[in-house]
Order: structure tokens, then sequence, then C-alpha cells
């Protein structure tokens, strides 16, 4: 079952300890769909995670702006969990959508940022490019 990302966000709220919110990133990215070891290619493979982070993009016409679906995973768990986040925040909207979304208010709002180490901060980073230029691809 994917949750929206206000879902997250409310269960955020209940959660005060970090540890216990560190599960809670985990459990999230244990419950994201697996990709197929063809998805997990050098085409998919988002560049500057250290840990290792695939990103699939499919798009679709609509009226106005194309929608776009992802799906991702990665080989690390909290990682792993940062992309059910970051999916869950961008997944199923408009190219047009994506490009407006400000991602770093919702980590900021759960207070993510602040408990990453840099280098999962860098991939963060990474993941959120590679889905706004995909949209930008995409229009």
């Amino acid at each position: 079952m994917t949750l929206t990302i206000d879902e997250i966000i409310e269960n955020f709220s209940f959660i005060d300890d970090w540890e216990e919110r560190y599960r809670y990133v985990i459990e999230l990215g244990r419950d994201l769909e697996e990709l197929s070891d063809a998805e997990k290619s050098d085409v998919n493979k988002v560049q500057g995670c250290v840990s290792q982070v695939w990103l699939v993009s499919e798009h679709r016409a609509d009226k106005g702006s194309p929608i776009l679906t992802f799906r991702g995973d990665s080989d690390a768990h909290i990682v792993k969990g940062l992309v059910a986040i970051t999916l869950s925040i961008f997944s199923g909207r408009s190219a047009i959508d994506i490009q407006s979304l400000d991602a770093e208010k919702v980590f900021a709002q759960i207070g993510l940022r602040d408990h990453l180490t840099p280098q999962r901060s860098n991939g963060l980073t990474a993941m959120l490019e590679r889905i706004k230029s995909d949209a930008r691809k995409a229009m």
C-alpha cells in the first residue's frame, strides 16, 4: 500500500524519537515495488548517490502536461525509504506540477534533512534533480 505524502507527514508528527523515525523510513522503503534486474540499469541509475539508487519514470499524455509516474529502488535501507518518500511527493503528478513542487519544504517539515548524513543529503538532492529533469524531458 502506497501512502500519500500527507499521510507520511502525519505519521511523522506522531513519532518524536529519531531512532523510531529512521525505522519508519526503512519501513516505507520495504513497501516499494521491486524493480526488475533489467530496470536496475545504468540508464536508470541516479548519479551522485553513494548508495545505488535507480529511478524509472514513465509518462502518459494528458490534455495539459504529461503525467509522470515514478518507481525506484536502492541497495541501502534508509535510502530506499527516502526514495519512497520522494516518490510519494512526485509520482502521479503533471510535469508542470513537478517543476513547481518544493520537496525541500516537505523534508524540512518532517525534519529529515537535519538528520541525514551529508552523503545521504547529497543523494537526496541528486534524486530530486533527476525527477525534475525527467519532468522537463517529458514536456
